[in-house]
Formats: C-alpha cells, structure tokens, sequence
C-alpha cells in the first residue's frame, strides 16, 4: 500500500485534505517538512496552487526512477494534476483515483496516455516483467510514442500479453519469430520472453522478462557455498538460453533447514514451496537417479520440483549439475505458446450479454474458438472476439460433434471457450464435456457465471433470505422425463417453506402446483419469470393455488424460473427487525 502524504497549502483546500486523509490513509505534513520527508513517501498530494507546489519540489527533484509521485489539486477541487513521476512512480494513477474521490478532471499530460499508447515505462511494475536489454529506454519509448513501425514478439502468454494483444496499437504489427524483425521494416522490436533472444542489427529492442518460471533444486547436506549457489544457477540457465525468469523455487521437505533456503526468502524474497518425497516420486521424470532415491526416498527431486511447482508444466531446461546443487526449470503450460491446449467452459449470464463477468468478457475476447450455446445464450455475447476467431453454435450439434470440434481446436494449441447459458454448475451440460476432457488428457477450467435464479431475485426486487424466517434457497427442478432422486421430491422439499427456485418445469407445471400444495399453504406467493434478462422477459406474480393457471394461460415455455415462497416481495417486519438490531446505525452523537 502506498505511503502518501497531504499538503495542505491553505485553509481553502481543508475539507478536501480530510476527505483524501480520510479515503487514501494518508498523513498530513506541513511544506517545510518536505524535505525531510522526501525519501519516506511513495507520493505527496498538494492542495493548492500549483507554482507553490512547483516551487516547493523542485530542489529535491532527482529522477523518474526514484522521484515519488507528486498530485496538485487546486484549494477548488476542481483539477487533480499528475506533476511528478507520472507513470513509473504512479502520479497519474494517483491523480485518476483522487479526482474520483472528489469529482475533480484529473489533467495528465503524458503523451503515450493522451495519445491511448502502451506506457512502456512502466510494464516492469505493472505485470512484473524486468527489462533483459540495456537499450535507453527513454529512445525507445520516443520512438514508440511517435508511432513509428514497431515489431512485437510474445513468446508466452500472461495478463501483460492479453493486454497488449487487446490494445495493440495500429504501428505495431505482432510477429512470430525474430527473424520476422526487419530492420527495413520496422524501427523498434518489443520483445516479452524468458529467453534469450538476439537483438537484429540497426533496430531498438526492448526485452520484457515475464515471470513464469518455476525452479525446482537439489542441495548436498549443507554446502559451504551456499551464498553463491543463487548466481551459479541463473548463469547455469542463461548458458543454456534461458534468463531469469522465476519467483518460484521448490524442493524437497527435508532440506527446510539448509541455509540456501534463508537466503533465498530472506536475502532475494523468493518464494520457496516444499514437496514430500511420496509427491516427488509420483512424477514421471527424464533424469531419474538411484542415488537420490537411496537417500531421499525419490528418483528425482529437481526435475519433479519443478514439474510440481509448475502445476505440471513442460520442463524447460532439464537436471543441471553444479558443484554442491542440481537445478531444473519448468514453466506451467498456461503460459507457453504452444501445441497445448486450453478450455474455459465460461457461464455467460441468463440472458442480457452484459451480464458476464469481467473474466468471461476475457475469456471470449482471447478465444481461437468459441462454441456456445446458441438456442440459450444471445449471440451479441461473442461479438467481443478477436479477428480471426471461429464462433460456432452448438444449437444443432450433438456432444460428439462438440467434443469433436473441440479437441480439434486443443490439438493445435488454441484457446477454445466453452460458453453456457448462466452457471454452468447449476443445471448444465458440462459433466459430459468434462469427462470427455479427463479421458483425453485436455486441460480445462470453468469461469462462474450468473444464474438466472440469481437474475430472478434482482428482477423481482426481492431479498431471497429472509432474517428469522427464511434462511435457505432450495435450487430444483420437477421430476418430468428425467428422474428425480426418492429423497428430493418437490413435496419433501417444500417441508422446509424455504425460497425454492424451481428450474425447466414449466412443462409440468401442475405436477409441480400439486406436489408444492402439500406442504407450502395455498396463498405463498408465486413467480413465473419468463426469459430473465432477454428483451423479452416477462414476470407473473400471484400464489400458488394459481401457478398452473398462469403458466398455462400466458402460454409459458421451459425458459420459465419459477419461484415459490414468502420471500418474494416481502417487506414486512423489516423496521421490527432493523430497529432489534441494527439501532446503533442510527444513533446520532453516542
């Protein structure tokens, strides 16, 4: 968290000093203090003119890379301005969340952000990728902002590289090998890999080092060398193409003690994470040991490390040998581009395409295929997809031909979306696909979604969890062509008077009034939620002795929620309940 600090220049700005005081966690200080105290913040906020503020800076100002993050905010309130470090100490960060904190503009004069260009100054704090090239970073980011051609080489896949993938700017053009690099072509290469890659001759080159890495190592019983055995592997690993690239170190339990392991967490602030000889030797390895296995009761314990650490990803640099270690590099699979594939089976809301999380939108925004479900998920949903992507509809498919077309996609590498209609879990098809997926190895992952029960709620403006009288939702559905369970009929169920979400049973609606009228009383209020979200939604409120009739008489399909209970548009004993236990909100002045 930042460590911020107010200056308050006149008694007009007081009341916006104490609201970012208060919102921000910062400290006041007085100008003479600045000094003193220029070292001890992250970034200052000054509230007033902005030569004062200018005038007061300027003898400790030293560099971009050291300097805080310096706001202006006039005594008005009006302008919060980046002064100082924009980018790399965060000052136009700082002066979008203050303006937001007191509805001020916020003023940014930084070129690449006015013009809406990548700030390349600051992709090492942001994604925490390192700079692997000693080029002048300020030529490069000149030839950028100019928007002269520009080459951009990824050779893994993480949050940074969607971004950019996302942005990408009209000058630059994304290549998929650095002989692509044309110095006649282009005039500067952004390269984002682990690897070490040769710069072409007259054209810039920045080198981002993502952070994907995950070491695995052996130690001998403590080694005198100890302190050095960090340096030795990294040059072990450049000389074998690969450079730093790693947070991550793991080994075996039984080596918790050695001194190795305090220097790295205490001296580098690495993480270092511990497997038991029983996990380490469940792992298939290329270098197995008998010697190893005589001593620590696995064939491996590097490569496995590694493998293990890297939720078993693809091992990079294979068992190396130094004078008191051995070392290996793996590197999840999730972040290599390559020949491996991915699915995201993604739940895309009940129906209006803006209800998809913040993840889903990205999911389908990355995809090469995307398969949803086009009888009940809306097409506008995959409009998002980048240029060049298959988007097919599964309406008139079988599961064979889904799976089919699927792993046709993951053999090549691609990142397939699976996208259902509101959460998969909950009434969904996917058991089907993921057993499909175990049986031939795939990796896959679901992203939640919002279900339409959820949807129900909100378009019935009802709280489904009533205080002291209805604490549980039950989520069901009727028993019509598929089998209920003995134990989860409707009718024992409904003993419980709970908020029941009862799903695809419009169709035998009068089974359902039936066996609901045996326990709940023939006035709980009902809903019948046709098309939840769609442009074409329609709710009927009644009771229950009436539910039938109102299906049938409005014409209802199986894309009907019905919801029973005395949670529906209740709003009695609220102030009984609100004035019992939540009085202390209330009191003025205690």
């Amino acid at each position: 968290m930042q460590k911020i600090a107010i200056i308050q220049i006149s008694e007009a700005g007081k009341d916006i000093a104490n609201t970012l005081q208060r919102e921000l966690g910062a400290k006041t200080i007085t100008r003479t203090e600045i000094g003193k105290h220029w070292d001890k913040f992250d970034a200052f906020v000054f509230i007033g003119a902005m030569g004062i503020c200018v005038r007061t800076i300027a003898p400790y100002i030293k560099d971009k890379h050291e300097d805080p993050a310096v706001v202006c905010v006039d005594s008005m309130g009006l302008n919060a301005i980046s002064v100082l470090s924009g980018h790399i100490g965060g000052a136009n960060d700082l002066a979008r969340d203050v303006a937001s904190l007191i509805g001020a503009r916020e003023v940014i004069t930084t070129q690449s952000d006015n013009a809406g260009l990548w700030a390349l100054d600051t992709f090492e704090q942001r994604f925490d990728w390192p700079l692997a090239t000693e080029e002048d970073l300020n030529e490069c980011i000149f030839t950028f902002v100019n928007k002269k051609p520009t080459a951009l080489l990824m050779e893994v896949r993480d949050e940074g590289t969607d971004y950019l993938e996302k942005t990408l700017p009209n000058h630059v053009t994304v290549i998929n090998d650095i002989s692509e690099a044309d110095p006649k072509k282009f005039e500067l290469l952004i390269i984002v890999s682990p690897f070490i890659r040769y710069e072409p001759e007259g054209i810039l080159c920045l080198q981002f080092v993502p952070m994907v890495g995950t070491v695995g190592f052996g130690l001998a019983h403590h080694p005198d060398d100890y302190e050095n055995i960090y340096d030795q592997i990294d040059e072990a690993f450049s000389e074998r193409g690969v450079l730093p690239c790693y947070h991550r170190y793991c080994t075996i339990d039984v080596k918790a003690d050695e001194p190795f392991i305090e220097v790295l967490e205490d001296d580098y602030g690495e993480e270092v994470v511990f497997f038991t000889a029983e996990e380490l030797a469940a792992v298939d390895v290329r270098n197995p040991s008998t010697t190893v296995q005589k001593h620590v009761g696995t064939p491996s314990v590097c490569e496995a490390a590694a493998i293990l650490g890297s939720n078993h990803g693809k091992l990079i640099i294979p068992k190396v040998k130094g004078k008191n270690w051995t070392a290996a590099l793996a590197i999840d699979y999730k972040y290599l581009r390559e020949a491996k594939g991915h699915i995201e089976i993604v739940g895309a809301g009940p129906g209006d395409p803006d209800l998809i999380s913040v993840r889903g939108r990205k999911m389908l925004e990355r995809a090469d295929l995307i398969l949803y479900a086009g009888s009940l998920v809306p097409k506008a949903l995959t409009e998002c997809h980048k240029p060049g992507a298959v988007v097919r509809s599964s309406a008139d498919m079988n599961l064979e031909e889904q799976c089919a077309l699927m792993k046709e996609h993951y053999d090549k590498g691609h990142f397939i979306v699976r996208l259902h209609t509101g959460d998969p879990c909950i009434f969904g098809a996917i058991q089907e696909q993921m057993a499909f997926f175990d049986a031939n190895d795939m990796d896959y992952h679901i992203t939640p979604g919002i279900s339409s029960f959820l949807a129900a709620a909100a378009e019935l403006q009802s709280q489904f969890t009533i205080p002291e009288r209805c604490q549980t939702i039950i989520l069901t559905r009727g028993e019509g062509r598929t089998p209920m369970p003995e134990k989860e009929q409707l009718h024992l169920l409904a003993r419980s008077q709970s908020t029941m979400c009862i799903f695809l049973s419009a169709s035998i609606v009068d089974d359902v009034q039936r066996e609901l009228l045996q326990e709940y009383p023939e006035d709980t209020p009902v809903a019948a939620c046709y098309h939840l979200t769609w442009p074409d939604q329609r709710i009927y409120r009644g009771v229950l002795k009436d539910l039938a009739r109102i299906v049938h008489d409005n014409h209802l399909t199986l894309t009907t929620m019905l919801v029973v209970g005395e949670a529906i548009d209740n709003r009695q004993g609220l102030s009984e309940l609100y004035s019992k236990h939540f009085t202390h909100l209330f009191r003025q002045g205690n």
